[in-house]
């Protein structure tokens, strides 16, 4: 029985050499001091050595595809280092399609190895033990940073620099790495799994669309977007609300494509009844929008995306939302 490891690029790689090379995962995790105490060795193997933000949908599911055989093999679990910058978004492509009870765990560093106080060595020693332990089976994706585990769904960065950048504000770690033991406090629930088999062709045609709605904004900046998406989602103002001209052209672009209504606010919820203005969240429903729930914007893109590329409809998209978020 094995953990099996895959190296991505990312800070938690950058050699500090002038040649611009990149650590390789055997020279990652040979620079954790206890990794040899586990009582489970490592499967250490190299894919897609690129910074996180080069990251693509197809690429992340690779790397699911190849953990799954792994997981088939015999691993008792998972980890994947890679760059933090979208770290938050693929940890939730990966919950939506692994279909393991082992432990997908996802880590990386806010410093480089060569800087003082490196974080990397702590989270990749971290991640490993959670994807080693009984109490993370069944769980999903979980990212492991910091000495706390949070759970895909809710994950989210939320500093430039700070070792502590990864945080759940609406629900807070679901565990913790205490004296090498991991404590599982509050176990996500688990929800069906959408299908990971995805022809990169599907994927490349299911292009989601995000607009930010920004103070006195031009709904214009939307015309033609229905020509060249297959869905948008909208991170609209506090709870779910954008400016009254935006109201129309959302719901023309509604008939045509599936729109999804988030909040930019970063957590909380978008509301279904409370407010009914033009523009409001209950207008805005009326015209046709998705409500995205708790999910935050940028989750709620790779959620929409997957489904579309999975050929789901406008009701199964509506009721796959009423799920995840």
């Amino acid at each position: 029985m094995s953990i099996a490891l895959f190296a991505l690029g990312g800070t938690i790689s950058v050699s500090g050499r002038a040649t611009g090379e990149r650590l390789t995962g055997a020279e990652i995790t040979a620079a954790v001091p206890g990794l040899d105490e586990l009582g489970v060795p490592l499967d250490v193997r190299d894919v897609h050595a690129v910074p996180s933000g080069s990251l693509t949908f197809t690429q992340v599911l690779d790397v699911v595809e190849a953990a799954s055989r792994a997981v088939a093999e015999g691993a008792a679990g998972v980890v994947v280092t890679q760059g933090t910058d979208t770290l938050e978004e693929t940890a939730f492509l990966a919950d939506l399609v692994w279909p393991h009870d082992a432990p997908f765990v996802l880590t990386g560093a806010m410093r480089q190895p060569g800087m003082a106080g490196a974080d990397g060595p702590a989270n990749v020693l971290a991640a490993a033990r959670v994807a080693a332990s009984p109490a993370a089976r069944g769980l999903g994706a979980l990212v492991a940073f910091n000495d706390e585990v949070h759970a895909a769904r809710w994950v989210r960065k939320s500093h430039s620099t700070s070792t502590a950048a990864f945080v759940s504000p609406n629900a807070g770690p679901v565990g913790r790495v205490i004296e090498g033991g991991v404590r599982v406090l509050a176990p996500p629930p688990r929800r069906a799994v959408l299908p990971a088999g995805i022809g990169r062709a599907r994927l490349d045609a299911a292009r989601v669309a995000l607009h930010c709605v920004a103070f006195d904004d031009d709904p214009g900046r939307l015309e033609g977007l229905a020509t060249t998406h297959r869905g948008l989602v909208v991170a609209g103002f506090g709870a779910g609300h954008v400016p009254a001209s935006f109201a129309p052209v959302l719901g023309a672009l509604a008939d045509r494509i599936p729109v999804v209504l988030t909040s930019r606010t970063g957590s909380g919820p978008v509301l279904r009844h409370t407010y009914s203005a033009p523009g409001s969240e209950t207008d805005l429903q009326q015209r046709g929008l998705i409500n995205g729930g708790l999910l935050d914007p940028y989750k709620a893109r790779v959620l929409l995306r997957l489904l579309l590329a999975a050929g789901a409809e406008h009701d199964d998209i509506t009721a796959a939302f009423a799920g995840h978020g």
